[in-house]
């Protein structure tokens, strides 16, 4: 009888278990996690850098700066560890300023709604570690921006409007400064964004972390990518896609 007893004790445990590992996925799901339907690409862009000449800005790309500071650097440098080839864009400035926001945007591509990611390795940086996709980019002073920090291991979602950089709060979640996640230094990671109307989903390493709704800018720009003061950053395999629709 006590043999019994002791075996439906496990099944009622194991049950209990089940049941609260499917009520936390549940949970999950009605937090906003899964992915939404994405209307399909009319235009897709990759570029992996291998054709860049070593040393030299890419052709395809052009440099701006947001805020203070000194001169940018985005140049092609050799990585042997590169997911695509052994050549990858690199922010190499360690201008320590810290309003001071490295952009380079990709020229071939515009449009308002956007499927658009890239690898990147944070390298170093005492004041932020920091990667970032800007997409509906319009001039150095008026954009989104989403970015990873390897320092403070967190993504945030931001507007730069008039210059003035404001991080957006995030849909159904309590935090009040984007997410922590873990953004490994020195390793390579995938950080991804959807903008459909005005509905942005932040991806990390193919992991959905959270939606922004913002109307600020709904016009077509540019997508590129980001980084913050002192981090000198590489990027590789990035792609962008537009989800614009032909809406005659």
């Amino acid at each position: 009888m006590k043999l019994r007893q002791s075996a439906f004790r496990l099944i009622v445990s194991a049950a209990v278990f089940l049941g609260t590992i499917g009520c936390a996925q549940s949970a999950q799901e009605s937090q906003g996690l899964k992915p939404n339907p994405l209307p399909k690409a009319t235009k897709e862009v990759a570029v992996d850098f291998e054709k860049a000449e070593k040393g030299q800005s890419p052709s395809n790309f052009t440099a701006a700066l947001t805020g203070a500071g000194g001169p940018v650097s985005w140049v092609i440098v050799d990585d042997s560890t590169a997911p695509a080839g052994g050549k990858v864009l690199a922010q190499t400035s360690a201008d320590k300023t810290s309003r001071r926001y490295p952009v380079c945007v990709y020229n071939d591509l515009t449009a308002s709604d956007v499927d658009a990611s890239v690898q990147f390795k944070p390298i170093s940086g005492t004041v932020d570690q920091a990667a970032g996709l800007v997409w509906r980019f319009k001039n150095k002073d008026n954009y989104y921006i989403v970015r990873a920090n390897a320092r403070e291991n967190n993504v945030v979602l931001y507007k730069v409007e008039n210059g003035t950089r404001t991080d957006l709060k995030l849909d159904g979640q309590t935090s009040d400064y984007g997410m922590k996640s873990k953004v490994p230094h020195n390793q390579w990671s995938t950080l991804r964004v959807t903008a459909v109307g005005d509905t942005f989903e932040v991806f990390l390493n193919g992991k959905k972390l959270y939606e922004v709704h913002d109307k600020t800018f709904t016009q077509a720009g540019k997508t590129g990518v980001w980084t913050k003061a002192d981090s000198v950053t590489y990027f590789d395999n990035f792609k962008a896609a537009s989800l614009d629709q032909d809406r005659r």
